[in-house]
């Protein structure tokens, strides 16, 4: 039976309300770390989308096929729908998806409240003010570009429960900031299990981004609860060395991309490509 998280004061799960208002940004930093052509045509999934800023990222500015964003919260993903239609509100009308049929791989296209934009009056072609005041714009049939059709949303465990987009399997799985929170709910074997899963779903020649929490990090953590508390005394494994889990399964040597963050989010992002 599927467990389906909605609202809750106590985030054990990793699902913080306003998460992107603690991690701002205009685009991504660790998107950043990818080749601008890393999404174009590509099947992806987010685990653990929270409220869908990386996902509609990918789907509208990075030339996905489709992306898939999971999030064990219901609330967060009802936020994520929300966010999907805002992001087609306030883009313009040059700003959208890039079909891979029509155009080269992209270069970075400019969103509304990105600060790096030189095209100022882009800035005015649908303030925010305006969908405050008269609601997100209607999105349109398919057939005036990929985004926002390409970009969908379920809540879902889906450490333990599929999803019927799996069955076509992913170019591309993305797992930022989760690992931690696997971890501490679903101990060692859970963890096993996610990193299985993300192999099975994955396409061979398939790409695992993974940001995962440094040990230290735990400690606060799983104070959160009395079971995260207790599952935190069981736990073998160690961050450093889940590119060795990963490796066993058919997963490739890690590559570090980089560090991102700051403080408490300075984090590696690491990529693993299934090869057997």
């Amino acid at each position: 039976m599927p467990v389906h998280v909605s609202s809750q004061a106590v985030p054990v799960y990793g699902n913080y309300h306003g998460y992107y208002s603690k991690r701002p940004f205009i685009r991504d930093p660790r998107l950043a770390l990818l080749p601008a052509e890393f999404f174009v045509g590509k099947r992806v999934l987010d685990v653990g989308c929270n409220e869908g800023w990386v996902t509609c990222e990918i789907g509208q500015s990075r030339g996905a096929h489709q992306v898939v964003g999971v999030d064990i919260d219901d609330t967060l993903i009802r936020a994520a729908w929300k966010r999907r239609r805002t992001v087609w509100s306030l883009q313009s009308p040059e700003s959208g998806n890039i079909n891979e049929a029509r155009c080269p791989p992209p270069k970075q296209q400019p969103l509304l409240d990105d600060a790096s934009t030189t095209d100022h009056s882009a800035h005015h072609y649908f303030p925010a003010s305006c969908e405050h005041s008269c609601g997100p714009l209607p999105i349109p049939d398919r057939g005036c570009g990929d985004f926002p059709h390409n970009v969908i949303f379920r809540t879902v465990d889906w450490v333990r429960d599929e999803i019927p987009e799996d069955y076509d399997q992913y170019d591309i799985i993305l797992g930022f900031s989760i690992s931690k929170w696997i971890h501490l709910n679903n101990k060692d074997e859970g963890l096993k299990e996610f990193f299985y899963r993300v192999y099975q779903c994955l396409k061979m020649g398939g790409v695992f981004v993974l940001e995962p929490q440094p040990w230290d990090t735990y400690s606060k953590a799983r104070r959160m609860s009395e079971t995260l508390k207790e599952n935190a005394k069981y736990l073998q494994l160690r961050p450093e060395g889940f590119g060795e889990l990963l490796e066993e399964l058919g997963f490739s040597h890690r590559q570090c991309l980089g560090v991102t963050g700051k403080g408490g989010f300075r984090r590696p992002v690491d990529l693993y490509v299934k090869q057997r």
